[in-house]
């Protein structure tokens, strides 16, 4: 139930929906009941129980003769209409009943109005917290989890909470109101067969409890599966020209139906453990129907202590109350169902961000002087990529990292957008520790270019516009053409309104490149990291970026990771990485006079 009361808490924002809602099912309920209270002097009329009789106004004497009096009153108020006359009386009766009933549903539609607007704000809110936080992560919070199985928690947990565990708001107020008020008049009918009712209920009660208990864990074991399910989809389609040309098409064939056969049987068992909530519901309240007919009957005939029409109502009453009690009994295995899908969900949320900004976290609107990486060690999971990692920056520099893979150029580029924090040491701005900044005024101090590409099923101008939400059409033109992306870009059918596809795949890689260029001189930071911008590039696309890298360079300081030697030969100064520690360093022509591990990683590019 805790997880249900966290998920009580999204409905705050609601509250006058919620009011109108309880409103609604308060006067729903009790017109349901009184509907039921009707029928005794219509049967009095068709059993004819009062005829012959001189109906004088009842006085009431206390709530001991509560049942008298209602009952005596009624028959009163339909004596006084028909003067007498069975029909007039049958057809008030009839009349009376039909209103309760209209009313009773008129308060019904309300009550599921304004749910309506309570539930689905529920879902939104719930969905946006889940999407926000998942943006919000460290990355490396997704280095650990599989893509697919977060894409369930934001989908399909959130759908399987919307229609199991928050159709239960709807029970809250309505189905007990029901019960109380329909146990309130039974009461006031026959305390004593009211009272032979609650012997059994917590029997039911019980049996009821026992089949829900292992529905939690049933459907965890769902949701999970549908995890495994997306996940593999999402490495198919993303992966898809690997399976092809591997020809492994069957292999995945084989884990994807591994994975749904496991949904199948998962599904069985958990829907069939639901299927049984209801009969077992229905025969445990026919059960009890059936003793108060014996018990009730013997009321009536022996002991005289009912009269027919009332035991008849009554039973109406009694039957009224299986309605919500099933309700409820569904209600309680939906939030058991409902239970694995909101602990997924809250795990997400519950998550601790530790790159969350500091309380006394500083905003940074512009660069000055120097960046200061200070004895700086990271590392990823045991084994440190940096180790006690020393370099200054000065502000219009262009600083070139280069190195054998693993070596730790890459990490340094995670380390200085603040993508990961460092374990020891500093990395300071204008001599402020980065940690001490807001990630999003650090951010706008920095334009990224990557190895790869990434950019979104939209337009060329969308996309550039996630560098500068406010730039014009020609602000856009003139990053397109210092990043020479516009001698294509022209030439499309839309120009800059083109939609270039799913992660831009309408374009060739050197086009794509020199897009998210375009998008970080749109942006104009004064500080660049490109992390290794031309290495995925044939000859003459790596010329063109080069060109349009060297454009945006300029005035700017620059921390460009590099595998391809030739572009960086004229950096300011060249750093020279191994296993994380820098071995050499200084400008091109000097690392090549020291015939070291520069010169050497030069000799062997010139060999490829």
């Amino acid at each position: 139930m805790n997880q249900f009361y966290n998920i009580l808490k999204y409905a705050k924002p609601y509250k006058r929906y919620a009011l109108g809602h309880i409103l609604s099912n308060i006067l729903y309920a009790l017109f349901g009941a009184l509907s039921f209270v009707a029928l005794v002097p219509m049967l009095d009329i068709l059993f004819q129980e009062n005829k012959g009789e001189t109906i004088t106004k009842p006085v009431y004497t206390g709530i001991a003769d509560l049942n008298d009096f209602y009952k005596d009153y009624l028959a009163y108020q339909v004596n006084q209409y028909a003067q007498n006359d069975p029909q007039k009386a049958l057809l008030f009766v009839v009349g009376l009943i039909i209103v309760l009933f209209l009313l009773k549903n008129i308060f019904g539609y309300l009550a599921n109005y304004w749910m309506v607007f309570l539930r689905n704000g529920v879902v939104r809110d719930l969905r946006n917290a889940v999407y926000k936080k998942t943006v919000e992560l460290p990355l490396s919070y997704f280095s650990e989890q599989k893509k697919g199985d977060i894409m369930a928690r934001v989908t399909n947990d959130v759908s399987t909470l919307e229609y199991s565990m928050l159709p239960v708001l709807e029970l809250i107020a309505r189905e007990p109101l029901a019960i109380i008020f329909t146990i309130t008049i039974m009461l006031i009918m026959s305390a004593k067969l009211t009272l032979f009712v609650f012997i059994f209920i917590p029997l039911s009660g019980l049996i009821i409890s026992r089949i829900g208990k292992s529905l939690k864990r049933k459907s965890d074991r769902v949701q999970k599966e549908q995890g495994n399910i997306l996940s593999t989809i999402e490495e198919t389609l993303t992966g898809l020209r690997i399976i092809k040309g591997f020809n492994a098409e069957e292999k995945f064939n084989t884990r994807f139906k591994e994975s749904t056969s496991r949904f199948y049987h998962f599904s069985n068992k958990l829907l069939n453990r639901q299927n049984l909530a209801s009969p077992t519901s229905e025969f445990l309240g026919i059960l009890v129907i059936s003793i108060l007919l014996w018990y009730g009957g013997q009321l009536v005939l022996i002991d005289k202590s009912l009269d027919g029409s009332t035991f008849i109502a009554y039973m109406g009453l009694a039957y009224n109350i299986m309605v919500p009690a099933k309700a409820i009994a569904r209600g309680l295995y939906n939030i058991k169902q409902g239970n694995a899908a909101a602990e997924r969900i809250q795990e997400i949320i519950d998550t601790p961000n530790p790159l969350k900004d500091s309380e006394n976290a500083k905003k940074k609107n512009n660069f000055n002087s120097k960046i200061e990486f200070e004895n700086i060690s990271f590392k990823y999971q045991d084994e440190y990529v940096l180790k006690d990692f020393s370099l200054t920056i000065p502000k219009g520099k262009k600083v070139a990292l280069v190195g054998q893979s693993g070596s730790g150029k890459s990490t340094i580029a995670n380390l200085i957008t603040r993508f990961y924090d460092v374990n020891k040491g500093k990395i300071m701005i204008d001599g402020i520790d980065i940690r001490d900044l807001t990630t999003k005024s650090l951010r706008n101090q920095l334009g990224i270019v990557t190895q790869d590409a990434i950019l979104f099923n939209d337009s060329i101008k969308n996309n550039l516009l996630l560098g500068n939400e406010k730039a014009t059409d020609e602000q856009i033109t003139d990053a397109l053409k210092v990043a020479n992306a516009w001698e294509f870009v022209k030439d499309l059918p839309e120009g800059i309104e083109t939609n270039i596809g799913d992660s831009g795949n309408k374009l060739s890689g050197g086009q794509k490149q020199r897009l998210s260029i375009a998008r970080a001189v749109l942006k104009n930071p004064p500080i660049m990291v490109l992390d290794e911008a031309t290495s995925a590039l044939d000859t003459e696309s790596e010329r063109l970026v080069q060109v349009a890298l060297e454009n945006m360079m300029k005035n700017r300081t620059s921390i460009v990771i590099a595998h391809r030697l030739s572009t960086i030969q004229n950096a300011d100064e060249i750093i020279v990485l191994n296993k994380g520690q820098i071995v050499e360093q200084g400008k091109h022509s000097e690392l090549i006079a020291k015939n070291g591990t520069y010169k050497k990683l030069v000799e062997m590019q010139s060999f490829e």
